[in-house]
This record gives structure tokens, sequence and C-alpha cells, in this order.
């Protein structure tokens, strides 16, 4: 990336160096996210991965995906305690520092091969990830001139990339070493991944706007002692508890529970809670009433989606040949699959968009969100065929099956991700604008959480088989076209916003 920073040719004498023409800081924000997500979607590929394996932790399939969902709900769920750290604390530069030294801790103790370490790594992962995850966006922002800066939008599209070369380059390597030579060198690489982001953040932080280093809402001694007062209360009740489920041998079962619990109640109260609001103009409350139904949309999206990791790369490790023009490769590797397609086809998509725009064709929100869910619906429709195949016949299937499923979910992703950002943050109430975001990713934690609820050694549903597997896909279709049929309504909801 070296050779990407250039003189701008049109620059006045004295000008900085520039990044592809944005400003020098972003090549700084651009590496860092690459590493971060690497290290995330490194052990993202790893986790269920090694959680079945018997060399691994040896659980079945369905504890696997519990334990993944759960994990995967908090990341997204403690974005919204990572902005607040730094919108009253620490600022968002040095709260992405933190985050990362946190990141680097959580992967350094899943390197060590104890299952007490394991869980305490991932928590650790989650916490620092959820502190880094909440103010990186927020610093390429802070690199332009306000949101009429023309190169803002082409910045977060070079930021996006960057998320997506981590994403990719990740199951290849930390997946590779994980599946093929130790499970804890996988986790270590991991962590060697965020360490090197972290070194490149600190040698290029001097090239951050100074705004990265303002704490916009300090928070008075006596917020500051209430922060504390109930951080340690919740920690002194975390602790109980758990021992409480250790001492009497409930905690194989019931460690997941209080935590799915939160990501099921968590999003819900914040939403009733700005619904209820009553400084909130007419508008804004029609506006919140139409985000509501994107946020149930999303939420049930990304409980079939984020199965990528669990579900269906279990299939893969246990039923499909994992060779293909006579080259074998880990399960590992089918993590690459979205990003790539995220990359070859994010700019297809956007322009489409655009094309129909100037027809006044372009589709509503509501439509677009309709299709992302008869999308993520046929994917497992699709993933039906090889499903009852290998349940009838044994056997393993085709690799190109998981293509295919990859390919559908990541156009339906298309639909709904880039979408999902900007209208929230054309509905978002004036008074929760820079809450609304960390709302847009508990509509994650929720969809986790659902699915962390329904493998739960309390209900023990496994969604590994054909039947668990047809139910989802028919719920996101009918859910679709329900939608669809009141997209009129929605569209009333949003009042300007399409």
């Amino acid at each position: 990336m070296a050779s990407s920073l250039t003189k701008d040719s049109a620059s006045t004498p004295g000008s900085e160096k520039t990044f592809f023409g944005h400003p020098r800081g972003l090549a700084t924000l651009f590496m860092t996210e690459m590493w971060e997500r690497y290290s995330f979607y490194g052990m993202k590929a790893l986790l269920p991965l090694y959680l079945i394996a018997p060399g691994g932790m040896n659980m079945s399939a369905t504890t696997a995906t519990a334990i993944y969902s759960v994990y995967m709900s908090m990341v997204y769920l403690l974005a919204m305690p990572g902005g607040w750290m730094a919108d009253r604390f620490w600022g968002p530069r040095k709260t992405v520092a933190i985050g990362a030294i946190v990141v680097i801790l959580g992967h350094i103790t899943l390197a060590l091969p104890s299952s007490a370490t394991f869980f305490a790594g991932l928590g650790l992962v989650a916490l620092g990830s959820g502190l880094l995850k909440a103010n990186i966006s927020a610093m390429v922002g802070h690199l332009y001139d306000g949101p009429e800066d023309p190169r803002r939008d082409g910045g977060f599209t070079l930021f996006y990339i960057g998320i997506n070369v981590g994403a990719f380059l990740a199951p290849l390597t930390i997946g590779t070493v994980g599946e093929n030579v130790n499970w804890h060198f996988g986790f270590a690489l991991a962590a060697i991944g965020m360490a090197l982001g972290l070194g490149q953040f600190m040698l290029g932080s001097r090239h951050l706007s100074a705004e990265s280093s303002v704490v916009s809402q300090p928070a008075t001694p006596q917020q500051r002692a209430s922060a504390l007062r109930n951080g340690l209360i919740w920690l002194i009740v975390a602790v109980v508890l758990y021992t409480f489920l250790g001492v009497t041998g409930n905690f194989a079962d019931w460690a997941l529970m209080p935590l799915t619990i939160a990501g099921l109640v968590i999003p819900v109260t914040v939403l009733v809670r700005m619904k209820r609001d009553k400084e909130l103009t007419d508008l804004e409350q029609s506006k919140l009433s139409g985000y509501v139904w994107f946020f149930i949309v999303a939420a049930v999206f990304w409980m079939i989606y984020d199965q990528n990791g669990s579900t269906l790369s279990i299939f893969g490790e246990h039923s499909t040949t994992n060779n293909l023009l006579g080259f074998d490769f880990p399960t590992s590797w089918y993590q690459s699959l979205n990003p790539i397609f995220i990359m070859a086809l994010a700019p297809v998509v956007a322009s489409a968009w655009l094309w129909l725009n100037k027809r006044g064709k372009e589709p509503s929100t509501a439509v677009k969100f309709a299709s992302s869910l008869t999308l993520i619906g046929i994917s497992f429709l699709v993933f039906l065929i090889p499903l009852i195949d290998t349940a009838n016949n044994g056997g393993k299937v085709s690799p190109m099956w998981l293509v295919a499923i990859y390919f559908i979910q990541t156009v339906g992703e298309l639909c709904l991700s880039p979408v999902g950002l900007s209208v929230t943050t054309k509905m978002a109430p004036a008074k929760y604008t820079a809450q609304m975001m960390g709302v847009w990713f508990l509509a994650v934690t929720a969809g986790d959480s659902v699915t962390g609820l329904l493998t739960s050694p309390q209900l023990g549903i496994d969604l590994n088989n054909s039947g668990a597997v047809a139910v989802e896909a028919v719920i996101a279709v009918i859910a679709g076209f329900g939608i669809w049929m009141n997209r009129k309504k929605v569209k009333e909801l949003m009042g300007s916003v399409n």
C-alpha cells in the first residue's frame, strides 16, 4: 500500500501526500481496519470448526452454533457502549487503540490450550471489537470537511475495501494454519494481525484529524462515579451468577442464556425508549415507526445470513468434498467467498441503482429490503438440495453448492446492508443522530441472539437439518413478501425519505 501514497498532481507546492486523492490519514484507518477485520474474520472462520473438532472442543453442531451466534451478537451489542466510552471518556482515537490492545489480548488468550481461557478470550475479542468498531468509522468521517465534502463517499468506499481485503485474506491464512497446523497457532496468527494493525495505527496517528482525539460529551465527575459504580455492580452480578452456575454444576447448560436474553432485550428496550420519547416531533415518530419495519427485516436477515459461519461452515466440514479441480482446500476457505463477492458485486449493484434512478425506476428502500429477505430465503431453499441429498444418500457433495449459496446471500446483503446504513442516517431523529448507527448494529445482535436461543441447551433445536433450514427459508420469503405488500404504508411513514 506504500506505493499508493502519491502526490496529488494538481496540488499546490507544499501540500501533503494523499491516499488515492484522499487525506493521508485514510491510509492509516484503511490498514487498521483491514488488520482488525483480518483478525476478526480469521477467528470467525476457525471458531465453529474448532468447537466441533475432535482435536478442539469436540462439541455438537448445535452447541457450536449457539456459542458462535452468541459471540457474534455480543460483538455488535458492544459497539454501542464502545461509542459511548469514546463520547464520554477517551475520544475515538484512544478508544480504538485500547480496543485493539484488548483484541490482541483476547487472541493471545484464545491461543492458550485451555477451555477456560478460550471462553475468556472470546469475551475479550468481543469487547475489543466493540470498542474499535464503533469509532473507527467515525474517524474516517473526521478526515473530511463535513458531509458536503465531495471526497467523503469515495473515502468510505476505500475504507470498505479495506474491510473486505482483510476478510478475504484471513481464512486463507489463519484458517489454513488453524486447520492444518494447530488451532491455537491460528488464533495466535490473528493476534499478530491485530498487532500489526495497532502498530501502524500508532505510527500513522499523526495524520488523523485532531477531532478524533476530542471527547465530544465529557462525563461530569458525577457521571464518572455513576458509570464506575454501575460497572462494578454489573461485574459483581456476573461473577456471582456464573460462580453460582459453576458451583451448582449448571454452567455448561446456562452460561449462554443471560447473554442471549441481553441480546434480545436490549435492542427492544432501546427502540421502545426512543418511541416513548415525548420530545420527538410527529414526523420523527413516524419515521421511527417506519424504521422499526426495517429493523425487524434486518434482524430476520442477519439471523439466517450469519449462519454462513456456523450452519453452512459445519455442513462444509462434514458434507462437501472440499476439492475443486483436483485441489484440496480447508473448510475455512469458504469464508473468503463473501468478501470477494462483495468486492466484485458492490460496484455492479451500486451502478444498477444509479442507472435505475436516472430513469425514475429505482426501487424504494422497502422493496430493496424485501428483495434481501427473499434472496436470503432462496439461498436456504438452494441449501436444501445438497442437505437432503447427503441425508438420503450419504457421501459428500460438490463445494459449488456452497459457492452458489454464498453468492445469493451476498447479493441479498448488498440489497440490505449499504441501504440500511444509508436509511439509518436519513431517518434518525435529530436527538438520536449519533446513536442510530448503533441501533442498526443491534439488528445483527437481535438476529444472532434468536439463533443462539434456538440452539441453546434449553431448546436444543438443530439448525443443521433440512427441516429447520426449510422453516427458516419459508419465514424469510414470507417476511419479504409481507414487507413488499406493505411497501406503500412503510413509504408513508418514511415521509420524504425514499
